[in-house]
């Protein structure tokens, strides 16, 4: 989610509304990626080449054992491969490619370059997380990629555009020229509200690009063993002037299901070509199912599904998220639907809530591939939707929606395990509104563009849910997970890394209309890198973890315990109030303990708002600037900051201040440097 310190109202990924913030606006184009550095390019000999560089959120994956989610693939950054391109980055700066890549850091090949993977374990399927530049007006363009294994058996993939590129302000634009959509805002660029300022401010375009990644699947023609070697040709004559490598996935992708007993979608017309449109034969297969009580099965294939499939006390099983695709066109409705609708598009919805929502709906084994380029808050183009009590959503992978899974309660117990979702418009999963007693686990999501998971207690309180053992990487605005209020609720062996703008890898905030925390909230065992982005309307830096008083007081039971935060672009802690409500809103009731604090920018604390916590074991190293950066609500009182930290012992290590909570830093002393300069820090290594 994304904030502004002046009241523009903007809507919510589901429904409601929002606020939006901006930063100096940094060129893209062929010039923007940089001139970069050339990795070796000698050519390999025979079929090995040299050792892969295996990573997991572009860490050494012993730094993040028993966090994240437990995947099929493994994970090369392009920056360790070898190539005739350029190494671009690293870079965190909002709005260039290289911040929005996975460890900050990608490769640039021009036509006729390369870039060579050696494959780490036997694999018959990659992944390519890529960019390519959009077409001059907008609307994206198709250039193809070269794949070859170890310079044979050559295949092409045909990359787009067409769903990446987003500009301006909230709820952005495809249009690279457009005009301000909000000049009635507050902006950085001219510290000021344009349509308020005479003469008007000159405002460069592209206004604030983002959003540049996307990401393919190919099966490869067959199976290749450890160190044969896959390289990615951006073609001489492609009409792509560069191309973008992030990463590569490789994967060992086992046989399909097959499901001989079932409600086959085939034998009630589906067509597995995609050409004709499937909605109604799948409909007739769920009535079958839910007659005869089979399971509803999808074979092999691509289906077109162009609306929503309705779910109710059924079981669909796809062979497998390689094997059955649900792709479908965004469509216009003929007149806006009662929730505010003006496109429907391929998803499977449970019925609202207000109609007793369905139960018993369990979803496995295949892909929804969605149509949406453009956020429209009111639409609901979700991959999963509605709310569905008592059911199960594993297996899928879910791109090109807007949403991945919108829950709109009141429901219970749902588990959502071992999905991947990728290039979503907005967030990859929210539970709206009185969602309990449900879990979300072992999901692998990548490139949202808002929020990648959250929990959002509008009107109904949130309850007793948890996130457990996910990964997350580079949402492109706001967090990694957020929780806007809620009662009992668990953060627990997630990995987060690099959220790219106005946002933080944890965030807890009272905001949005949220009801209050309440119960005790459990932030546990979750690894952090190279997150707490620059909060552009405030102009300062952000923390790994972020809470949150703008709406009201945080005044409850919340334990953060065994966090690593790494690499910590400003601080790795920060609480704070909006300076509006500075005197009316406190945070009390954070207990910090065993926390691991390697590498922050600036402090290991950083408190903007009344009130206090308390620290214990909280150990760090490599900090940039004083440990507690304090203060308070800004008043200044003789007596000291309005924030007070309790120490209760085992807190060590610090940077070149010295400590990081000093004796004289207790309980309240003023420290406050409302900018302090930033010195990155080392990259992270074994504690």
């Amino acid at each position: 989610m994304s904030r502004s310190t002046i009241g523009v109202p903007a809507r919510r990924s589901g429904r409601p509304s929002r606020w939006l913030a901006t930063a100096t606006l940094i060129g893209i184009g062929v010039s923007a990626v940089g001139a970069g550095t050339p990795a070796t390019a000698a050519q390999p000999t025979g079929r090995t080449g040299p050792a892969p560089v295996v990573t997991r959120a572009g860490l050494d994956p012993a730094l993040v054992t028993g966090r994240g989610a437990s995947v099929d693939f493994l994970e090369q950054e392009a920056e360790h491969a070898r190539t005739t391109g350029a190494v671009i980055g690293p870079d965190r700066t909002a709005y260039t490619l290289p911040a929005e890549a996975s460890g900050r850091s990608a490769v640039r090949l021009h036509p006729g370059q390369y870039v060579e993977f050696t494959l780490p374990k036997a694999a018959n399927a990659i992944t390519v997380r890529y960019s390519i530049p959009d077409a001059p007006d907008g609307g994206g363009i198709t250039a193809p990629l070269h794949v070859t294994v170890n310079g044979k058996a050559r295949q092409t993939m045909t990359l787009t555009s067409q769903y990446a590129w987003l500009y301006n302000q909230y709820p952005f634009s495809n249009d690279p020229d457009a005009d301000l959509l909000h000049p009635d805002w507050w902006i950085t660029e001219c510290s000021c509200v344009p349509a308020a300022t005479t003469p008007f401010p000159t405002i460069g375009k592209p206004f604030r690009p983002m959003h540049f990644y996307d990401e393919q699947r190919l099966r490869l023609d067959r199976t290749y063993r450890a160190g044969d070697r896959v390289r990615l040709t951006a073609p001489a004559g492609s009409n792509a002037a560069w191309t973008v490598i992030d990463l590569l996935d490789s994967e060992l992708v086992g046989p399909p299901t097959v499901r001989l007993f079932a409600a086959n979608v085939l034998a009630f017309g589906a067509d597995p070509t995609g050409r004709r449109d499937s909605a109604d034969a799948i409909d007739r297969a769920i009535a079958f199912a839910k007659r005869t009580g089979l399971t509803v099965y999808l074979p092999p294939g691509t289906y077109q599904v162009n609306r929503h499939i309705i779910v109710d006390d059924v079981t669909i099983e796809g062979a497998g998220n390689w094997y059955t695709v649900i792709k479908g066109r965004q469509v216009a409705l003929p007149e806006p639907a009662p929730d505010g609708s003006v496109h429907t598009g391929v998803g499977f919805y449970g019925r609202d809530a207000a109609d007793g929502g369905s139960r018993n709906v369990h979803l496995s084994g295949f892909a929804i591939s969605g149509d949406v380029r453009e956020r429209i808050d009111t639409d609901q183009v979700n991959g999963i939707g509605g709310a569905m009590s008592d059911s199960t959503i594993d297996g899928l992978h879910i791109r090109h929606t807007k949403v991945g899974i919108w829950f709109d309660g009141p429901m219970r117990n749902v588990r959502v395990t071992n999905n991947v979702i990728v290039d979503q418009i907005a967030d990859a999963l929210n539970f709206h509104t009185g969602v309990t007693d449900s879990v979300v686990r072992n999901n692998f999501i990548r490139n949202t563009g808002d929020d990648a998971l959250a929990m959002w207690s509008d009107k109904v309180p949130d309850a007793r849910n948890t996130f457990d053992r996910n990964t997350v990487q580079t949402p492109t605005l706001a967090n990694g997970i957020a929780l806007y209020g809620g009662t009992g609720n668990t953060v627990s062996n997630n990995l987060i890394a690099d959220p790219i703008r106005e946002g933080s890898g944890i965030q807890l905030g009272s905001r949005f209309g949220a009801e209050p925390f309440a119960g005790t909230t459990w932030i546990r065992n979750n690894t952090v890198v190279r997150a707490g982005t620059y909060e552009l309307n405030w102009k300062i830096g952000l923390g790994a973890i972020w809470i949150y008083a703008l709406e009201g007081d945080i005044d409850a039971d919340i334990q953060v315990t065994g966090d690593h935060y790494l690499d910590s672009t400003y601080n790795a802690i920060m609480l704070v109030s909006e300076f509006s409500v500075k005197d009316l809103h406190q945070i009390n009731g954070v207990k910090f303990t065993d926390i691991r604090v390697d590498g922050t920018g600036t402090s290991v604390v950083s408190a903007r708002v009344a009130g206090g916590a308390s620290f214990s074991n909280v150990d760090a190293r490599n900090v940039g600037a004083v440990g507690v950066n304090n203060c308070g609500s800004f008043n200044f009182p003789p007596t000291g900051s309005e924030f007070r930290l309790t120490d209760l012992g085992g807190n060590d290590g610090g940077g070149t201040t010295g400590p990081w909570l000093a004796p004289w830093l207790l309980p309240n002393t003023i420290t406050c440097d409302d900018r302090p300069p930033v010195v990155p820090p080392p990259p992270p290594s074994r504690w």
